[in-house]
């Protein structure tokens, strides 16, 4: 089924959803793959494991069982999700350099004098909107190595100037997010440069498959932590998507844990990159590319085509792609900004709420249920949603929650 939801949403079921496990995808995501890479990212003396809050009393308001969601603001201290990825593939490269099992090796091992010796100084290259190229940089300074950083045109100053205090060489281009993907792989085979871009195509595969498996250790953060509290598991996941390599990480992760009784996958886009919606609405199953500007608020979605393994993942894994105007964003930060009684306060941007203002909708202002019905959002239904980054452009932030930018 495809549909719009007035002028604000539009949605597509997908019709080559398979709940049938995939080995050849999932063994890469398997609990026990997880759980050593996830002891890797915690060998860094600032990791920190990330708050998973229960919103009560929202859930109560808009008819569902819970509502939780993980608030990655403060994921080491860059207030974003990405690191997770960064920290990873950089290491993992490193050490296969090295020819030693990154199982063996902790943070500190990486930073010490014998492996600068041994490899010199690697310079690493990304192009991102923001999060992912920090990320990068932050984990490249910390092991003593090079980065450099380009970003598509109409980039935050702001996430320019965050980059390059990471220890960067970063630059906005006039260029879009795809076609900057392009310039910085050109540039890293000319120079021998070593690209860390957390989308896959045709031949470079392997660096984005380490990306999505440090993102899958937030979800495995998330079992524990439902674990611990005793929380019963999700029947719904809305993951936000640009290539689709957070999503298809978190994806893969959780239908594996949970085999026997796999959550719903909800994939959530701006509706100017809306890459996965038109590619589940492609009735051949082909990916879709966006092309032009991408002139959307959730910048850290803006991203035309999709990761290859990561659209394997999800085009078989996700129940449905949502494709949302800028407002459904901004109706997100609003409300984490301002919780309702004591449900705790989560500091959103704009790609990180526009799930949350997306449940919202569908349980509040949609006054035809059938689309509720179709993904099987109901009464019933225990909500998991992943704040990604917080304020990471502050004034943006402000101009959406306090001067009602982007109003429904």
């Amino acid at each position: 089924m495809q549909s719009t939801i007035r002028k604000d949403i539009k949605w597509v079921s997908n019709t080559f959803y398979d709940p049938v496990y995939n080995d050849d995808e999932l063994s890469f995501f398997q609990d026990r793959e997880v759980e050593k890479i996830h002891q890797f990212q915690k060998s860094h003396e600032s990791y920190t494991e990330t708050p998973l809050h229960s919103l009560k009393n929202l859930a109560d308001y808009l008819n569902v069982s819970e509502i939780l969601v993980k608030d990655e603001s403060y994921r080491f201290g860059l207030n974003a999700f990405k690191v997770m990825g960064g920290i990873y593939a950089v290491a993992k490269y490193l050490a296969n350099q090295l020819g030693e099992n990154i199982e063996n090796l902790s943070f500190k091992e990486l930073q010490s004098p014998r492996v600068k010796e041994k490899l010199g100084e690697v310079t690493f290259i990304s192009a991102t909107d923001g999060n992912h190229g920090r990320g990068v940089a932050w984990a490249a300074r910390e092991l003593g190595h090079k980065s450099i950083i380009y970003m598509p045109k109409g980039s935050s100053l702001i996430r320019l100037n965050a980059i390059r205090n990471e220890g960067a060489e970063a630059d906005i281009t006039e260029l879009n997010y795809d076609d900057a993907v392009r310039m910085c792989a050109n540039l890293a085979n000319k120079n021998g440069w070593v690209m860390v871009q957390d989308t896959a195509w045709e031949g470079y595969d392997e660096i984005p498959l380490w990306i999505m498996q440090g993102y899958a250790s937030m979800a495995k953060e998330v079992v524990d932590q439902m674990g611990s509290a005793g929380g019963e598991p999700p029947t719904h996941i809305f993951l936000q998507a640009g290539v689709g390599s957070f999503a298809a990480g978190i994806a893969a992760y959780m239908v594996q844990h949970y085999r026997d009784n796999p959550p719903v996958i909800i994939v959530v886009e701006p509706e100017k990159a809306d890459c996965y919606y038109r590619s589940f609405a492609n009735k051949e199953g082909k990916r879709e590319v966006v092309g032009g500007d991408m002139d959307t608020i959730m910048a850290g979605l803006a991203c035309g085509e999709p990761n290859t393994r990561a659209f394997r993942i999800l085009g078989q894994y996700a129940k449905a792609a949502f494709s949302c105007n800028d407002n459904i964003s901004a109706l997100g930060m609003r409300l984490y900004g301002n919780p309702m009684k004591d449900d705790p306060r989560v500091i959103s941007g704009e790609s990180g709420a526009v799930t949350l203002g997306l449940v919202y909708y569908l349980r509040k202002l949609e006054e035809d249920q059938s689309v509720n019905d179709e993904i099987l959002l109901d009464s019933n239904s225990r909500i998991l949603l992943i704040s990604t980054e917080g304020d990471t452009d502050p004034d943006h932030y402000k101009k959406v929650v306090w001067e009602g930018r982007c109003p429904i």
